[in-house]
Parts: structure tokens; C-alpha cells; sequence
């Protein structure tokens, strides 16, 4: 006879609040991402079973924070889960979709924490269940941004931190971005992999200027370099010879397909936070793989679960590209005491966290402030 299924009991929050590294603050075109205070979630199962979610959002990005998402986690998702059976989890997402619309960053920590406790019930990694791994270890990069002082700092700690790989964060001052560029090729040299990312702030004009005066910094790509809405326009840039990542423009399954059938983009940036649940990142992920796109794991300051969660599906993801991915994790933040043992991030690689579930968990201090 089978063993009855396991039943989720409850469904429990807290909030952290981190401050990064003053160095590797993300200085976009819209706001600074100087600080996180993000929304953890844990999942119990009336069998005493923890699973335990990250809900990544920042406003400026999603819409979402910490207070929304703590709002809808206790009073909308949860006793719409509670009391249901464990499995199979992306049916709790169709139940999330039913009675929250948007909020995909909130709905995926939910999803995390559930895929957690599924793998710990099961004595199962997360990135088996999603149907890997197919790796056990990812390329990272990390962002760099600021005027060109805080970039020589930036780069500097990043080094010091073991990175090899960067990211640039252009359209803040247009003016300036070229210039940005060719400091950060010159202090990493020539050999370094170098990418920007203009969060959708460029008009059409100056992207192609400045992508053609960035030419000789060799970059290896140029991340949603006009606003999202905008696909002919990224489809145009294209032509200019640089991949082009669609990250802004892509947040579901049938967006992929969208910028698949524009033609507008080379690689798509996908996100556990924008897809909504781990097994939805992972469907992205093959669904552009099927289009002939390439696909890139992306970030948004995700402290230690959410880091993991990353991990996981970039191992779970049949196929990535040649981009690394944006998993920093501890690296971000003056200090990540989110978790006893933080996810292996050497700089170069984040490696698959060993053990059920995500493989990774909470201090004692973190677990005794959950509630529901």
C-alpha cells in the first residue's frame, strides 16, 4: 500500500534586510540596489517536514516587496495551499495564478519553499525533481556600476572576491556610458568576459550609437539595451553583431515565444523571481532552447535560499548558453547570515548545493522567527 502523501500545515514568514557591499551597490538607470529586504518562506508539512523559499522582489523592479509579498503570502496564497497534498507542486501554482494575479516574485518563493519540502520529503535534490541535473556547477558573472571612481572600486572588490566575469550597468548618464566601458575593459584586460546592461533605458538612437562606440571593448553581449515593449527595435540592434539578451521583456513562458517569434533577441535572461516557481524557469528555459535562443540564468541580489534556487535550476536547464550566470549569493552582502553553510561561490562558479531538497539551510536564528 502506498505511503499517504505528505499535506502542507502551514505556511510561515519573516523578513531579513542585508545591506550589500557598498562597492557592488547596483546602480541602475531607474534606482540603487544598495540594501535587500526580502521575504523568506517556509513551508510545513503535517509530517514536520521544512521547506524554505525566497521571495527576491525589490518595487522598483516588480512591484513587489517585502510588505506585499508578506501581505499576500499569509493572507491570500496560504490558505488557499494549506491542507492540500504536497504534490505535485506546480499544481499550488496554478492555485497562486487563481487567486493573485501578477506577483510572480512572491508566487516563486512560495514555489521554492514547497519544492524544498518535496525534495526533503523524498530525499531528492531539487534539480533531480525538476528533471536534472544535467550539470553540477555554473559560470557566474557579477554587475558593476557607479561613475568611473565607484567602477575602479567595484571591480577591485569583485577581483578581490574571485570574479573574473562582469556585467556593466549602463543608461544612467548615456553621456558617460561609453567611457564606463572602456575603463572596465582596461583594468580586466582583454581576455575578461564583459557585457552591458542598459535595463531597457536606451531609446533606439542611442543604442545604436553607443553599442557602435562600445565596439571596440569587445563586448560579449548587450542586455535589454531599449525599453521592453520595443521588440522591433532590439530586433534591429541585432544587426549590429553584438547578442542582444531580452531580461525585461521576458518574464513568462509565452514571452519567450513572443521575442522567439520577433526575432529580437539572441538570449534570454531567465529568473526563478520573474517566472514565477522553479519548474515555470525551467519550461522557459527549454521552450527558448527549443527556439534556438540561448539562455541565461539572471539575478536580482538574491541572498542565500534564493541563491540556491538559482542554482538548482541552472542545473536543472537542459541547455544554457555561453553567458554566466548572475549567481552571487554571500558575495553581494557585507554580511549573509542567512544560512549555516552559504552556496559554493568562488568567483568563477556556483556549484550545486549537495542534499535533499535545495541542500542548504537557515541559522537557527533566522528558523526561530518564522511565523505565520
Amino acid at each position: 500500500m502506498a505511503e499517504p502523501a505528505a499535506v502542507i500545515a502551514a505556511i510561515e514568514t519573516t523578513t531579513v534586510s542585508l545591506r550589500a557591499k557598498a562597492a557592488l551597490a547596483v546602480r541602475g538607470p531607474r534606482t540603487t540596489h544598495d540594501a535587500s529586504s526580502f521575504l523568506l518562506v517556509r513551508v510545513l508539512t503535517e509530517d514536520g517536514v521544512a521547506g524554505y523559499g525566497e521571495v527576491s522582489a525589490t518595487a522598483a523592479w516588480s512591484g513587489e516587496d517585502a510588505v506585499t509579498a508578506t501581505h499576500f503570502v499569509r493572507n491570500v496564497i496560504a490558505p488557499h495551499l494549506i491542507g492540500r497534498p504536497l504534490a505535485p507542486v506546480a499544481a499550488h501554482s496554478a492555485i497562486m495564478d487563481r487567486y493573485l494575479g501578477g506577483n510572480p516574485f512572491t508566487k516563486a518563493g512560495v514555489n521554492t519553499a514547497l519544492w524544498d519540502a518535496l525534495g526533503r520529503t523524498l530525499d531528492l535534490p531539487v534539480a533531480t525533481l525538476l528533471g536534472g541535473p544535467f550539470r553540477d556547477e555554473v559560470p557566474v558573472k557579477i554587475s558593476l556600476s557607479g561613475d568611473l571612481d565607484e567602477l575602479r572600486v567595484g571591480y577591485e572588490t569583485a577581483v578581490s572576491l574571485g570574479f573574473r566575469s562582469f556585467k556593466i550597468k549602463v543608461g544612467r548618464n548615456p553621456a558617460e556610458d561609453a567611457a564606463r566601458v572602456a575603463l572596465v575593459r582596461e583594468l580586466a584586460g582583454p581576455d575578461a568576459f564583459l557585457g552591458v546592461d542598459a535595463n531597457g533605458s536606451w531609446n533606439r538612437a542611442t543604442a545604436q550609437r553607443l553599442i557602435r562606440a562600445m565596439a571596440e571593448a569587445e563586448l560579449e553581449f548587450v542586455e535589454q539595451p531599449v525599453q521592453s515593449a520595443d521588440l522591433d527595435g532590439m530586433r534591429q540592434l541585432r544587426s549590429l553583431g553584438i547578442p542582444i539578451v531580452a531580461d525585461e521583456a521576458v518574464y513568462s513562458e509565452a514571452d519567450v515565444l513572443r521575442v522567439a517569434q520577433a526575432e529580437a533577441a539572441d538570449v534570454i535572461s531567465v529568473y526563478v523571481g520573474k517566472s514565477g516557481g522553479l519548474e515555470r524557469a525551467v519550461r522557459a528555459a527549454a521552450t527558448a532552447a527549443l527556439n534556438g535562443l540561448e539562455v541565461v540564468i539572471g539575478a536580482n541580489g538574491e541572498m542565500g535560499i534564493g541563491a540556491a534556487a538559482q542554482a538548482h535550476v541552472a542545473c536543472a536547464c537542459e541547455r544554457l548558453g555561453s553567458i554566466p550566470c548572475g549567481i552571487t549569493g554571500h558575495h553581494f552582502y557585507e554580511d549573509e547570515p542567512t544560512l549555516e553553510v552559504p552556496v559554493d561561490i568562488d568567483g568563477r562558479r556556483a556549484r550545486l548545493p549537495a542534499g535533499p531538497g535545495l541542500g542548504v539551510e537557515p541559522v537557527e536564528d533566522v528558523r526561530r522567527r518564522f511565523s505565520a
